[in-house]
């Protein structure tokens, strides 16, 4: 059973990702004409487009990815709470918990484009990719307040270490015990 419930929570995280990743793109206003950007949206569009037709956006927020995000989120939630066998939360516990999962999924997607940029950095400086740039319009807006805070260490860059380790600081203390305080509603 155990392994079921890996197969259904793995293929649920890949299509909430995809929503996630969509909603990040839009609110670091990432080139939506790049191939990776393009095949988000394709993936997406089959919820998002019919729930634009009644949810308008407000401001630079896109409320029918965000929804769609909630609803899919909700959904895996849902589907590994049943399969567990555990009774399924109510409405209000389920939107909390899953909140709380869409926020570490993102903290998580931020630390590994960081670890990733960095890498493409070291590898390919200044060379072009469609992902490189996606991971740059993702990551900057967290590293380059960090770099301006940070003293000058004669062109070594430690923003992505700080950023690095203050996500992890924030997703333990959101796992380790937002998460368990939510489990027990």
């Amino acid at each position: 059973m155990r392994e079921l419930i890996f197969v259904v929570d793995s293929l649920f995280a890949l299509v909430v990702g995809a929503f996630l990743l969509r909603l990040l793109f839009q609110l670091v206003r990432a080139d939506f004409r790049n191939p990776v950007a393009q095949a988000v949206v394709r993936v997406t569009n089959p919820l998002v487009v019919p729930l634009r037709k009644v949810l308008p956006p407000i401001g630079r927020l896109d409320t029918a990815s965000v929804v769609a995000l909630l609803l899919a989120q909700m959904l895996r939630t849902a589907a590994v709470v049943a399969l567990s066998g555990a009774p399924l939360p109510g409405i209000a516990p389920l939107l909390l918990l899953s909140l709380v999962e869409v926020l570490d999924l993102a903290l998580l997607i931020l630390l590994v484009a960081i670890f990733v940029y960095v890498i493409l950095g070291w590898v390919a400086p200044g060379g072009y990719s469609p992902v490189a740039r996606l991971l740059g319009d993702l990551v900057e807006p967290v590293l380059a307040p960090l770099r301006r805070a940070l003293p000058s260490l004669g062109g070594l860059d430690l923003s992505p270490l700080v950023a690095i380790l203050l996500i992890s600081v924030v997703r333990m203390v959101l796992n380790g015990r937002i998460a368990p305080l939510l489990l027990g509603l």
